[in-house]
């Protein structure tokens, strides 16, 4: 995101941020006029990055992500957040969970309370499994949209939707992974495939999100360098939050969110 620029009576310009996230957002979807005043109050307001996946389009509605939230409470100077599962509400053995989350925005704040729950039935199949990390991740979200009036719904408090049918089963969006080189290190095609398996990635939606991260239309024609950028940020993401992760891949499943011709 571009940095805001310092004018001479000491206020920021904010107008390079929200240009920013507009120029982005044309190209990754057809917003309509009221989505494009939306996104300018969004960005204005509270500052949040699409560039930095801390805002999504989901069925013609705008939702803030977990990172997004993260990033407004540590840019308003949030004190704390404190998690506890509810364990008289919980079934591990089925896995079904329910979180209380606690923020405290500032010292001696009482906190704002979220709840949040997660069961195979109200997960994307791509997380299923991580139930409990869902389940806390929601209730952090929804009081952090409680302390900072954010009326957004979180992506991450969304149930999930069936992909299109041309992307289920669609797994050979990556070519089979060419042999080592001689040289011991393996080619940035292999790391990609690599990543993909080892965390049960789709194909299809890392390959969009990798062309929309290196701002080509097709991953061919992004730059060696850029490549290795994506893949390491993918391999950095999916280690240190992949259900987060996930979510932002569920983005790019959208039939809505082709890019503009």
């Amino acid at each position: 995101m571009t940095t805001a620029k310092k004018l001479k009576d000491g206020r920021t310009n904010r107008s390079e941020p929200v240009e920013a996230n507009i120029r982005i957002a044309r190209r990754r979807w057809r917003l309509t006029a009221t989505q494009a005043s939306a996104l300018q109050t969004l960005s204005s307001e509270f500052k949040l990055s699409i560039s930095l996946g801390e805002l999504s389009l989901l069925d013609g509605s705008w939702y803030i992500t977990h990172a997004g939230l993260l990033r407004l409470a540590d840019r308003r100077g949030c004190r704390g957040i404190q998690t506890r599962p509810l364990r008289e509400f919980c079934d591990p053995a089925a896995h079904k969970w329910v979180f209380r989350a606690v923020v405290y925005r500032s010292k001696g704040s009482k906190g704002f309370v979220g709840y949040g729950d997660a069961e195979p039935s109200n997960v994307s199949p791509l997380v299923r499994g991580a139930e409990m990390r869902v389940a806390e991740t929601r209730a952090v979200n929804r009081a952090l949209r409680k302390a900072y009036g954010i009326g957004l719904c979180s992506v991450e408090e969304l149930g999930w939707a069936p992909l299109p049918a041309k992307t289920r089963g669609q797994r050979d969006a990556l070519p089979a992974p060419a042999p080592t080189p001689t040289n011991g290190q393996p080619r940035l095609r292999d790391r990609l495939c690599q990543l993909i398996r080892q965390h049960q990635l789709d194909p299809l939606l890392v390959k969009r999100f990798a062309s929309d991260f290196c701002g080509t239309e097709s991953l061919r024609e992004a730059s060696r360098d850029r490549v290795e950028a994506f893949i390491n940020h993918l391999a950095d993401w999916a280690a240190r939050d992949r259900p987060g992760l996930l979510c932002q891949l569920t983005s790019y499943a959208q039939p809505a969110t082709e890019v503009q011709p």
